[in-house]
């Protein structure tokens, strides 16, 4: 029940006049197609799901589902720290044909390794579709054990792990206890490493403004020159230094705006990128030929 091989691109939401823009994420939507990325991940935490409402994500799920015509997969994010609500919404999102649910940590309740398998089963029996575990305990405050994964991974439906803890460690031992499960970095300046130990791919916030690179990265590695992949990581850095300068997704909705897409703002708490990091970006856009 793997979902897809290579790169997703969570996907950021654009916001105007305080709705969300859905012919501006139609034209992303277009061009990650045109890159021949695998996957798209809509209302992540890149696309500020955390301050959208239910209705807001409902509509842009099946915008997703729609546009993309079965052309790429669609996978939705359908987390919460309601058990309940993060069943309602994976349900609608199986309804309307998602490909698959990335399903984040319980944030705030900071349950316990015990609450954390009953909340994904929970979830996994309420639908048939596969699911992607996603583990970002800088943001949730819990953090999925590798044991705790090797349990989950049990469960038919749940079928990898989107690992943004930034321990390598841990996504090795990952991957030496779960058998056939997919893992997918979580960050992208660990795009290589992870692939290097089983990885399938990465959910990544890079591939919003260079998609063809990251696709050319992870293709190399696959079925070309490992060797040249990692340098490739290694030549990007900067680019991913400048998107996360400031809390994603504020870097990357300005440097969106910069390729010249209509983007806005991001909603409160998150404020517009400061002048002076605006300076930092505005160096690297230069030198990678992206500002418009």
């Amino acid at each position: 029940m793997e979902i897809f091989k290579g790169v997703g691109t969570a996907m950021v939401t654009p916001f105007k006049d305080g709705k969300v823009n859905f012919e501006e994420f139609g034209k992303l939507l277009e061009d990650q197609i045109k890159a021949k990325v695998s996957a798209v991940i809509v209302c992540g935490t890149t696309g500020e799901s955390a301050t959208m409402s239910e209705e807001e994500k409902k509509d842009l799920i099946k915008y997703a589902v729609d546009k993309s015509s079965n052309r790429i997969k669609v996978i939705a994010g359908t987390g919460s720290n309601n058990t309940m609500n993060a069943i309602k919404m994976s349900k609608y999102a199986e309804e309307i044909g998602v490909d698959g649910l990335l399903v984040v940590t319980p944030y705030y309740n900071k349950t316990t390794q015990e609450g954390l398998y009953a909340h994904y089963k929970a979830i996994a029996d309420s639908v048939e579709l596969p699911i992607i575990l996603y583990n970002v305990p800088s943001r949730t405050g819990v953090n999925i054990t590798p044991e705790t994964c090797l349990r989950l991974s049990k469960i038919e439906n749940i079928v990898g792990i989107k690992e943004a803890s930034g321990n390598i460690s841990q996504v090795n031992k990952i991957a030496h206890l779960c058998e056939d499960f997919a893992i997918y970095s979580g960050n992208d300046d660990m795009i290589i490493p992870i692939l290097s130990i089983g990885g399938k791919g990465v959910i990544s916030v890079l591939s919003n403004v260079m998609p063809k690179y990251t696709t050319d990265m992870i293709d190399e590695y696959f079925y070309g020159d490992n060797v040249k992949a990692g340098k490739m990581q290694t030549n990007i850095m900067d680019m991913v230094d400048a998107l996360f300068c400031e809390v994603n997704p504020i870097p990357v909705k300005y440097i969106l705006n910069e390729m010249g897409y209509d983007y806005g703002d991001p909603r409160l708490p998150l404020v517009p990128l400061s002048d002076k990091n605006k300076e930092k970006v505005d160096k690297v856009l230069v030198k990678y030929n992206l500002k418009k």
